[in-house]
C-alpha cells in the first residue's frame, strides 16, 4: 500500500469529507475512474490516427494469426 498525501483548501476537505470522498474506497473508486478514462482517450487518439491512415483494420482471423505468429516465435527463442 502507498500513503499519499495531498493539500487542499479547509473548505474543499471539509465539503468533500461530508460526502465520504475523502474515504480510502471513494478515493480509489474515483483514481479508477479517472484512469479508466485517460486510457479510454488514449485509445480513441490511437483510432483516430490509425483510421487516418487508410490502413484496413485486421480481421478476427489475421489477428488470430499474427497471435500464433507470436507464440510460435516465442517458443523458438525458449528453445522449446
Amino acid at each position: 500500500m502507498t500513503t499519499v498525501q495531498i493539500t487542499i483548501s479547509d473548505a474543499l476537505a471539509k465539503e468533500a469529507a461530508a460526502e465520504g470522498l475523502l474515504e480510502t474506497r471513494s478515493i480509489e473508486a474515483i483514481l479508477r475512474e479517472r484512469l479508466a478514462a485517460a486510457r479510454i482517450a488514449k485509445m480513441q487518439v490511437t483510432r483516430q490516427k490509425l483510421s487516418a491512415t487508410g490502413t484496413p483494420p485486421l480481421t478476427a482471423e489475421e489477428i488470430e494469426a499474427e497471435i500464433q505468429a507470436y507464440r510460435a516465435e516465442r517458443r523458438r527463442a525458449a528453445g522449446a
